[in-house]
Parts: C-alpha cells; structure tokens; sequence
C-alpha cells in the first residue's frame, strides 16, 4: 500500500493531523494498536485552549463542541479559607472550553471515516525503516493477521510516549529532559452534577486537589497522593471525604455521586529531540509529556499538528513560500522549521505547567524546609491573585498563547 502520508496513532493528534491535510488534498493513512473502542473510551484531557477550540471550528469537526462543550472564562485559585476568580475573558480576551478528549477523538474519527480515509486499528509489529532515506515505510501486522508494509513519502509518530516512533531514532542521535515529581493524581469520574461553575485548584496543607467536569451532569475531580499509592487503598467513601476536607470553604458544600471511574496518574515533564529525523516527524506525547495542572497536553499535541500540517501542505503544495521558493529547498523549508518552531511551543508550555504544578502541590516525603516551601507556594498564590500583571500571566498561559503559523 501506498499513501503521502503515514500516521502512527488514532489519538487525538494523528487524527486531527489526518484530518487537516485531508483538506489540503493530502492522502494518510492511520495505523493504531488499540480498538476503536478503547481509542473512544480512554479517559484523558478535557480543557481546550481557545486555539484548540478554533481549530475545530473552523476545520468543521466542531459541531458538538458548540452544542456540548462548556465555556469557561476563567478559573478559581483556592487556599484555606479563602477561593479567588481568574478572570479570563477580562486579563486576555481569550476562554477554554470543557469537552472531553474522549469526545474530540470520537467526532475526528467519524470524519475521518466520512472522507473515506483509512484508519486501521488493532495493528501489532509495528516497525519503521528507511526514516533517513526519500521512501520510509511502516511494517506491520494488520487485525486479520496479514502481513502488511506502507511505503510513504513522510512518516508521522503520533503514538504517544510508549510507541514505537520515537525510539525508532538511532539513541545516539535522541536527548531527553525529563523530572518525574514526588506525588501523582488520583482521579474520579462521578455521575454528579459539579459543585462549581468553573475549575477550582486547590492549595492545601495535605495534597493538592481540583474540581473540574465533563459536562453537566458528569464532575471530574482529582487529589495529590503519593506515587507508590494503590487505587485499592482508596474506596469512594475515603475519596469523598479527603475531597470535601480539601475543598472546604464556608458557605460552599461538594455534592457526591457514584464513582464511574478512578485511576493513579504519575506526574512528569518529558522533553525529547529531535522531532524530527530524516522522513520521521514526531507530534504530541511521542516527543513531550506535561504534568496536567496547567491543562496543556492535548492542546501542545495541537500545537504540534497545526504547525506539521501547515508545513506538510507547503511541502506537497511544491510550492515552498520560503527562501528558495519552487526549488527542492524551498519545498523542504518550511518541514525544516518545523522541529524549532514546535520546542518553542514545548518548551513554553513546559514552562507553565511546571510552575502550576510546583505552585500548588505539596512537596511529597519527608522534605527538608517542606515548611518553607510552603509558604513560598502561598506567597505566590496571593500574589497572583492580587496583581493583574500576574493574573494577566497566568491567562495569557492557560488559555493558550497565539501560535503564528
């Protein structure tokens, strides 16, 4: 088989990646190792920046979105005894919306399957050869059994950290950053309405914690615990009761429901270059993880893509708007760009989410001067509240920075 294109990962990046240079006229492919049911069900993100939210839109794969997804114009910052609002829409202009990634990836893959592009799930054996030379090709096992090989003219690695794409680069030619923290979340879906019309983050002397949703009649809430935690050390009655103790504030009450799910979720940030080596472009968790305070995985994942297809539709445009246009430089320009102008990106939001994190958790263990760190963390909570500089910081950031393409 051959295509322009070869995708490896149904998530939501090579899904959205599929789908934008399908509307250049582009030919790709998916491959996936898990079901479609499994890719549908997977519980992940579920705060879109504004430019997510555009890209959506304006690509037509938004029309749920506008009829499901929740508006928020800002956040509340929480400390004992006292709850302050960012306001968004004022500091910056910009919103985030609340739809599950679990939705977004349900509405790619119904237009993909609409525009008659390939997607085939339940693939093993997955190997990529030839990525430095003009024809890489992706081997592999289909759901029948079948021997298969994909020849194409680029390879994209949108498998997420545990994939096969990434370490696919010789390791000589890999670096990596990366800090695993001391404390993980523990996170719930509950069939109950939210006690808060917009996310709540919470400081608090035992654990961090956040109220958030999925719609509503659905609340998605998290607690700091500890990274050797087990989930069956935690039954809902005790997850209830340490949310509430957490989120206490006079006047306000945690409405409870019956747990749907829970899950232990490590916390780490995880830098990896290059993103791209010869035909191979890496996108999303292939390349970059970011703990979730900030909110800011899925929507770097789009980063990444709506750079790669802007730079993938000049390149088989054959027109290369840059220095040496309509030559085989100028075609290759702007896929040269590329890996610079994503780390950019990465490296901001990094940025941000490791100060959300380290501004609201609790150091883990037995910390030397843990104390002191302490009231660091609530010195820059008052101050972020108090001053509209830093309030304005924090928006711009949360909402997503504009990405020139």
């Amino acid at each position: 088989m051959r295509t322009q294109v070869a995708i490896v990962g149904a998530g939501p990046a090579g899904l959205l990646l599929s789908h934008l240079l399908g509307l250049r006229g582009i030919e790709s492919v998916i491959i996936e190792n898990r079901s479609r049911a499994y890719v549908e069900a997977r519980q992940r993100a579920g705060v879109l920046e504004q430019g997510t939210v555009d890209t959506l839109l304006e690509s037509g794969v938004g029309e749920r979105l506008k009829q499901e997804g929740l508006r928020h114009d800002g956040i509340y910052l929480q400390w004992p005894g006292e709850r302050h609002r960012i306001n968004f829409a004022e500091l910056c202009g910009r919103s985030v919306w609340v739809y599950g990634q679990t939705e977004m990836v349900k509405d790619l893959i119904e237009a993909r399957l609409a525009a008659g592009q390939q997607l085939q799930f339940e693939v093993s054996g997955v190997t990529l050869e030839d990525l430095d030379g003009d024809r890489p090709v992706a081997r592999y096992i289909d759901s029948g059994g079948g021997r298969r090989h994909l020849d194409a003219d680029i390879v994209v690695g949108a498998d997420g950290f545990h994939g096969v794409s990434r370490p696919s680069i010789p390791a000589p030619r890999r670096r990596t950053w990366e800090r695993d923290y001391p404390f993980a979340w523990l996170g719930i879906l509950a069939t109950v309405p939210p006690s808060t019309d917009e996310l709540i983050y919470v400081w608090h002397p035992r654990g961090f914690a956040l109220h958030s949703m999925r719609s509503p009649s659905v609340s998605r809430l998290y607690l700091q615990v500890d990274p050797g935690e087990k989930i069956e050390n935690w039954p809902d009655e005790r997850i209830w009761a340490e949310l509430a103790q957490r989120m206490q504030l006079e006047g306000w009450s945690l409405r409870e429901g019956p747990v749907t799910d829970k899950s232990i979720t490590p916390m780490r940030s995880f830098v990896s270059t290059p993103m791209r080596y010869g035909r191979l472009f890496l996108v999303g968790d292939a390349a970059h993880i970011v703990p979730p305070t900030g909110a800011k995985g899925l929507n770097l994942a789009v980063s990444d893509v709506r750079l790669l297809a802007a730079a993938l539709g000049e390149y088989f445009a054959g027109s290369g708007a840059g220095p040496g246009s309509g030559s085989a430089a100028g075609r290759e320009y702007w896929l040269n760009r590329y890996p610079d102008d994503a780390l950019a990106q990465v490296w901001r939001k990094t940025h941000f989410s490791w100060w959300m994190t380290t501004m609201l958790h609790i150091p883990g263990g037995p910390v030397p001067g843990a104390d002191f760190e302490q009231q660091l963390q609530l010195a820059q909570l008052r101050y972020v509240t108090s001053s509209v500089a830093a309030a304005t910081e924090l928006a711009e950031n949360y909402t997503g920075l504009p990405l020139r393409i």
